[in-house]
């Protein structure tokens, strides 16, 4: 552990002085520490506490303000300012300041005892009453459980997490510390933690519809969309009019495919809501997957009005590809990115949207400029390590030899079924999809997670990032083992399937598990759809993706996981030969109908007119190319990037002889 700092010392040594009520000691030693850390919160709050227990109340207040423009979800600020308003006879105004500061953290039994008197005093006694009641459950749980409670509330995960594996380590099972370590795995996305314990706490509290709504919740997030909806519908059958329950119904319905469902759901959500330019932008998604671009857009348009400078608003129009923006949304655009207080996540997604605006106007300079600012932005809170895949690519050329195929040849559930198509985002991976989704026989689903989530069970929990499980584990697996979790894949993507005898995973990264894929499924068919390097790495450079993909917000980056994929599928090619077909992007635009006979032929298929007209095809598309597909092939996309190419030096040094082996 960490010595603490200079600064850590001195707040541990002014906090026992509050606590021994010395508060003239406190204040002297705030003041000059401010000077020196600003933005500290904990100065700050310790600064502002002297001040209202010396009566300064007029200087307390203004501390609040200062700390709250810099932190205003820290719960304390408003439990202190609520005691500034009591000391100022203020009660409608403490009132206001308590319940903020509960709402932001329920684990605060003097904010709760506060709250109970001052109801009492301006005559709500049934809100005098709840109060109470939450001070009574307070009071019944462990202390260590209250204040690690309290820690995560405010954003001090590290410090929670330690009080509350310590006191379980010595208590057994808790409910709600169980719940509580859940909740602190899913801020750190340990999220297989986080169903175990919430299994756990339902195990032993069946009816406790928080933990429940907080397990539905992760199921959400693993993609595990069909247990995720059986729980949400028993939560709706406690409480229908529950909007959380029914946000999160809706959700999981996108999740299966069920759009149309999700869009009466959230249309359902608008009356009353407290935040309708989200359910306007989910309802856009939507309409957008099911090929309703006019629909779309027009919600698109009421979220960027009802919420201005609502930068994903801003983002999805723009990533429709076929949206051109008029003056007075570039002008909005311009001077909400521009704004002091915008938040990071807006700014990103407005640098992005302007980005691809400049671009549909032929200014590729300033487009440069924006797309190379908003990646800055957004790699700025990524944790991605290059490092981490490549270490990976050594193990799966080290592990999966042609030895062990042919150990375990045809071990694997023998169905059909599944055609994978893998390789980069922005590699015409949506193209290929959308072809094989036009025959009668294939059914398109979108991208998968199965695979992935077949991974992280064999990586098992709590595993060294250095010295991972897998791929290594698929050494010891039995041929019962492969052919368990084949059938499981198989029965699981049953959900996403309507009933045709074959069915597309369009999972681009599952290239990095071919060697699993094979030995899961050894007659699934697996597609490499593969772009030129400078088009598809500048292609992932300008996109800003909903969620994963982490690499693409660097040249650098982009250039190195490009590399790797080449140097991974070389290994394919070599240990399976004949068991990939690569689709090279550029080679279907050109010749569309020879390349689709080729890609049917080898999944087994007859050719059928309708792949040639894939864009004649109505089906829901989730990706960025949705709007694209529903067009005729073009060949003007190929050459893009280089209206970019004075900028993109980098990106050409990065890539170096990937720029002539992509073809190898």
């Amino acid at each position: 552990m960490n010595a603490p700092s200079t600064v850590e010392r001195e707040v541990l040594r002014l906090r026992e002085l509050a606590a021994a009520g010395r508060f003239d000691a406190v204040l002297e030693g705030t003041t000059p520490l401010l000077a020196r850390v600003p933005e500290n919160r904990d100065v700050l709050l310790l600064h502002a506490l002297a001040q209202r227990q010396r009566r300064d109340l007029p200087a307390a207040m203004a501390t609040l303000d200062r700390l709250e423009a810099l932190h205003p979800r820290l719960s304390r600020l408003h439990q202190e300012r609520g005691q500034c308003h009591v000391a100022l006879r203020q009660a409608p105004e403490a009132i206001a300041a308590f319940q903020r500061a509960v709402h932001i953290n329920p684990a605060m039994p003097v904010s709760w005892s506060m709250l109970e008197g001052l109801y009492r005093l301006t005559g709500q006694p049934e809100e005098a009453r709840l109060a109470a009641a939450h001070v009574a459950k307070l009071q019944e749980l462990p202390p260590e459980v209250v204040t690690a409670t309290a820690l995560f509330s405010d954003g001090e995960f590290a410090e929670s997490e330690a009080l509350v594996r310590s006191f379980l380590v010595r208590n057994g099972h808790h409910v709600e510390a169980m719940r509580l370590l859940a909740r602190l795995g899913i801020e750190r996305d340990a999220l297989d933690d986080a169903q175990l314990l919430l299994e756990g706490v339902l195990d032993v509290a069946p009816d406790y519809h928080a933990a429940r709504f907080e397990y539905a919740q992760v199921l959400s997030k693993r993609q595990m969309h069909r247990e995720a909806q059986e729980q949400v519908e028993r939560l709706l059958a406690t409480d229908p009019a529950s909007r959380n329950y029914r946000t999160l119904h809706a959700m999981t319905c996108i999740g299966l495919g069920q759009n149309e469902r999700a869009v009466a759901l959230y249309r359902g959500l608008l009356d009353g809501a407290p935040k309708p330019a989200e359910l306007h932008l989910s309802i856009a998604h939507s309409l957008k997957t099911l090929g309703q671009r006019d629909e779309a857009i027009a919600s698109y348009r009421t979220a960027a009005a009802v919420r201005p400078g609502y930068g994903e608003a801003y983002w999805s129009l723009a990533n429709l590809k076929t949206y051109r923006f008029e003056e007075a949304e570039l002008a909005a655009m311009q001077s909400a990115e521009s704004a002091a207080q915008v938040a990071l996540t807006d700014r990103y997604h407005l640098c992005f949207a302007l980005g691809k605006a400049y671009e549909d106007r032929g200014e590729y300079a300033r487009s440069f400029e924006y797309y190379l600012r908003g990646n800055a932005l957004k790699h700025s809170e990524s944790r991605y390590r290059p490092e981490v895949m490549e270490l990976n690519t050594q193990r799966q050329k080290r592990v999966c030899t042609p030895e062990l195929f042919a150990r375990h040849r045809g071990a694997g559930a023998a169905a059909a079924d599944p055609i994978f198509v893998v390789g980069l985002p922005r590699s015409g991976s949506t193209l290929i999809e959308q072809i094989l989704a036009s025959h009668s026989h294939v059914e398109g689903t979108h991208e998968l997670a199965d695979i992935p989530r077949i991974v992280a069970g064999l990586q098992g929990r709590d595993w060294d990032i250095a010295n991972p499980p897998y791929p290594g584990v698929l050494s010891s697996l039995a041929g019962a083992d492969l052919r368990r979790l084949g059938e499981k894949y198989l029965a699981d993507t049953r959900a996403y399937r309507s009933g045709r005898p074959r069915f597309i995973d369009k999972m681009p990264n599952n290239f990095r598990h071919i060697g699993l894929i094979h030995l899961l499924l050894p007659n699934a068919r697996i597609i490499d759809a593969r772009r030129e390097p400078m088009a598809c790495c500048f292609g992932n450079f300008k996109q800003l993706y909903a969620s994963g993909q982490e690499f693409s917000y660097s040249l650098e980056d982009t250039a190195r996981y490009y590399r790797t994929y080449l140097e991974l599928m070389a290994h394919w090619n070599a240990v399976l030969p004949g068991r990939v077909l690569r689709i090279q992007h550029e080679e279907l635009v050109d010749d569309l109908e020879g390349q689709v006979r080729r890609l049917l032929a080898y999944c087994g298929l007859e050719f059928e007119r309708g792949c040639v007209e894939f864009h004649k095809t109505e089906r829901s598309v989730r990706t960025p190319s949705s709007e694209q597909v529903r067009q005729p092939i073009y060949r003007e996309g190929l050459d893009q990037w280089r209206h970019y190419e004075p900028w993109l030096g980098p990106l050409k040094a990065a890539l170096g002889d990937a720029l002539q082996r992509y073809r190898e």
